[in-house]
């Protein structure tokens, strides 16, 4: 006899798995190239710390004063939605994604309403000066300013306007003043800060869903 006919039998077959649909996979993978699951923990972070700032009395309850530490969060929150404009993938997915921008449309807006209902959380019950409406406005409109940044500056440094729109905001904040484009220094129901800072998050997540972040240096990184 020889060693052929000691052959081990044939392995069982193995269960095909679960189809997943196309769309699903293809809007997952967009995500991850992304890192938005990142950017996501980050979101849930800075809500965290807004809860700890309210919490543990690191700001002043009132006054111009009261505003600067959840104004660094919640631009930290913009920063963190607007790096995921970065595609490591550059031309080539441009010219073959035709789904691409409804994709950054959908992720940009999934991430802002992740990033106000997180910081929502955050200060739920532990009292935010001017509430939830100033942080909401604040977040839209810096998230704004940095999906245009990201156009010019490339997705990986797009979070850098929306920090020096912050510092300048933080001037804005002492010197009490009232132009609605510096909408963190105005109460919670002007009209012309909302309308600005709408205006700026509107024109901004337009031409990025159209054109998409700058394929610059910083995005080969």
């Amino acid at each position: 006899m020889t060693a052929a006919g000691w052959q081990d039998p044939p392995a069982a077959p193995v269960l095909a798995a679960w189809p997943v649909p196309a769309g699903v996979r293809l809007v997952w993978l967009h995500l991850l190239s992304r890192r938005v699951p990142a950017a996501a923990v980050a979101l849930v972070g800075c809500g965290a710390v807004l809860r700890a700032a309210l919490q543990w009395h690191w700001t002043f309850s009132s006054g111009p004063y009261a505003q600067r530490i959840p104004l660094i969060i919640e631009a930290g929150a913009a920063a963190a939605i607007v790096v995921t404009s970065h595609s490591p993938f550059g031309e080539a997915e441009r010219a073959t994604g035709r789904w691409l921008p409804w994709l950054r449309l959908g992720t940009a807006l999934a991430l802002t309403g992740l990033a106000i209902g997180a910081l929502q959380l955050g200060v739920t019950g532990a009292g935010l000066n001017e509430g939830i409406m100033v942080l909401a406005r604040n977040v839209i409109g810096m998230t704004g300013i940095g999906l245009l940044c990201s156009l010019v500056t490339g997705g990986l440094l797009a979070w850098i306007l929306p920090l020096a729109y912050m510092a300048f905001a933080q001037y804005a904040l002492l010197e009490a003043w009232r132009s609605p484009w510096t909408w963190p220094a105005r109460p919670p129901a002007d009209r012309g800060a909302w309308l600005c800072a709408c205006v700026v998050f509107a024109v901004g997540l337009a031409a990025f869903t159209i054109s998409g972040a700058r394929n610059s240096l910083a995005d080969n990184a």
